[in-house]
Order: structure tokens, then sequence, then C-alpha cells
């Protein structure tokens, strides 16, 4: 069904320290545990860097990447500020090497 009011698409893109399989899985189910279930979200996804993508238009400085839309602002304003996002930054962020957070409106286009 086609939405006429612009959803809020939240796209995180992490390099890690330890660019180990393990440390991957383990950045990804941190993901999964802490970011998947808030209020407002009507798509969720994590996961690792396609290794088989590699165009030159391709951006490969990442190894882990992070996908919610959410329904509005201020649904992502809460999810910003809730325990579990916060406890999920202060139990992962010393495994950070960069943070990259691209937020824009879009519309599914219908």
């Amino acid at each position: 069904m086609p939405s006429a009011e612009p959803l809020l698409a939240h796209n995180v893109y992490f390099t890690l320290q330890d660019a180990s399989a393990e440390a991957v899985e383990r950045m990804i189910a941190a993901c999964h545990r802490y970011l998947k279930n808030h209020p407002g979200v009507v798509f969720y996804a994590a996961g690792g860097l396609e290794p088989e993508l590699a165009r030159p238009v391709n951006d490969r400085d990442f190894h882990v990447a992070l996908h919610i839309v959410f329904r509005d602002r201020a649904s992502h304003d809460a999810y910003q500020q809730s325990p579990e996002h916060v406890k999920f930054i202060e139990e992962n962020r010393a495994g950070w090497q960069r943070v990259r957070v691209f937020d824009s409106l879009v519309t599914n286009g219908g």
C-alpha cells in the first residue's frame, strides 16, 4: 500500500576495530538483540558487507549495516533515547572504529 506521508529511514554503517567474521557476527547479534523491537519501526534489518559486490561505485568502508525505517520522526526520536539503544551503544562502542549515520525521509513511490 502506498505511503502518503514520508517515513524516516535510519541507516547506520559500522566499521569495526576487529574485522574478523566472529566480531562481525557479534555486532549483528547485538543489533538484533537491542534495536529491532521498537515502537514505530516499519522495517528493520542488520547484516554484513556483501563481499562479491565490489563495483567502483560500491562504498566498502564498513563491516556491519543497520537499516531501520520508522513511521515518523517522533518514533525515531523515541528510539534514540530508549534504554535498549543506549545500552547497545554502551556495550558496543569500544569496538567501533567509525560509525556513519544516514537519515533520510523516504516514500515508496506509490
